[in-house]
């Protein structure tokens, strides 16, 4: 009788056993397709307030409920970056298992009113594109216009289009060009895979940076607009780094993603992951993007998210790393509005212009040694100063 445990011979079986992959290829998406994702998922305080805490955001509006009422929600809600995660999260498994360069994600929004604790979160995914990429044959490029919904009541709670390089299960012919793909991708897939930037390429002698700097006084809206106003006219901008850091381990790496349905192997499987170009797993992007917000946010008088765009990064993540955060400040509006369009956010969560003004930043993570390794603009409602 065959004992199918003994090393020799449960060695010659695993070599000729067909493995069940899991995830897609390339060739499997196509403009137009529609993947409802499954399982759905329900929104927890639990979890909730393990993002938050493990992320640094600690804005008390999402963990007491009387901070939270003179915000104007019921109770504590949930926070606009875990349900970014969840909602990416869950698409992981039909989307990006297979593994490939997370590229970018822009148009962030959260139509409708605040998410509470118990939501089912439903998940559906549009295939908006598809493009070849012939300085990596092995690779297509996909991206994707993601909704998250309410199951109950089809409300979308929130939307993102996202960008990634996923395996073709044939390579391509390929002449090696750098064709294929337009600048800004082919731009990302060096600085994702820790090649050279932009500017070694083209021989830059320096950076053009502005002479001065100018740093908010404070968090209140005020006090962007007066940092703007004296940056205005002069070679400088407002820009400035923040103190906090927050080394990755083993929650942050493993554990986060995986309490969001994250299943890719980048951020579990070290066996896999040790003859990646990362040589080891790697964190979650919506982790290191939100660890960066947090520190942020910590500066600042945050009174509701309005979206993100931009969203890029640059290099890995991994256990060990530190993520720190830098912020521009790029332009104020006193009113409600979402500064990267001009136009007046519509949402049942609109607050007067008296509690209220609009700010548009952008933010970079970097790590330990002084490399980015996120980048995004966001918009967001900052508190004005009690009269």
């Amino acid at each position: 009788m065959t004992d199918w445990t003994d090393p020799d011979t449960f060695a010659k079986a695993i070599e000729q056993v067909e493995t069940k992959e899991k995830g897609n290829y390339f060739e499997n998406f196509e403009e137009g397709d529609v993947i409802e994702h499954d399982p759905g998922f329900t929104i927890t305080r639990w979890g909730n307030e393990a993002w938050m805490s493990q992320t640094l955001n600690h804005d008390s509006a999402y963990w007491r409920t009387d901070a939270a009422n003179a915000r104007g929600f019921d109770e504590p809600p949930i926070h606009p970056d875990y349900l970014t995660a969840a909602t990416l999260g869950i698409t992981v498994e039909d989307l990006s298992e297979k593994g490939g360069y997370f590229l970018g994600r822009t148009d962030v929004r959260f139509p409708g009113a605040p998410v509470y604790a118990g939501t089912e979160l439903r998940v559906e995914s549009e295939v908006v594109s598809t493009a070849t990429s012939s300085s990596r044959p092995e690779y297509g490029i996909v991206s994707w216009r993601t909704r998250g919904k309410d199951a109950e009541t089809g409300e979308v709670l929130c939307t993102y289009e996202r960008t990634n390089m996923i395996p073709r299960r044939e390579p391509m012919a390929t002449d090696g060009g750098s064709g294929g793909t337009d600048g800004a991708r082919s731009s990302s897939e060096r600085s994702s895979d820790g090649g050279a930037t932009a500017a070694e390429e083209d021989g830059d002698d320096g950076p053009d940076l502005p002479a001065e700097f100018v740093t908010p006084e404070g968090g209140y809206f005020e006090d962007f607009v007066d940092a703007l106003d004296a940056a205005e006219g002069r070679d400088a901008a407002v820009a400035y780094r923040h103190e906090r850091g927050r080394t990755q381990d083993n929650v942050t790496v493993a554990s986060l993603p995986l309490a969001t349905l994250n299943t890719a192997k980048q951020h579990h499987n070290v066996d896999v992951m040790a003859d990646s170009p990362s040589g080891d797993i790697v964190t979650y992007g919506d982790v290191t993007r939100s660890t960066a917000l947090g520190h942020a946010r910590s500066d600042e008088r945050t009174w509701r998210e309005v979206g993100f765009d931009d969203e890029k990064f640059h290099t890995f993540v991994t256990p060990g790393d530190t993520v720190y955060a830098f912020t521009r400040v790029l332009s104020a509006a006193d009113s409600v509005e979402d500064t990267s369009t001009g136009t007046r956010m519509s949402s049942e969560n609109d607050v007067s212009t008296d509690e209220a003004g609009t700010v548009r930043f952008e933010h970079i993570a970097f790590n330990q040694d002084d490399d980015p390794v996120y980048s995004g603009t966001r918009t967001a409602e900052i508190q004005k100063r009690p009269n």
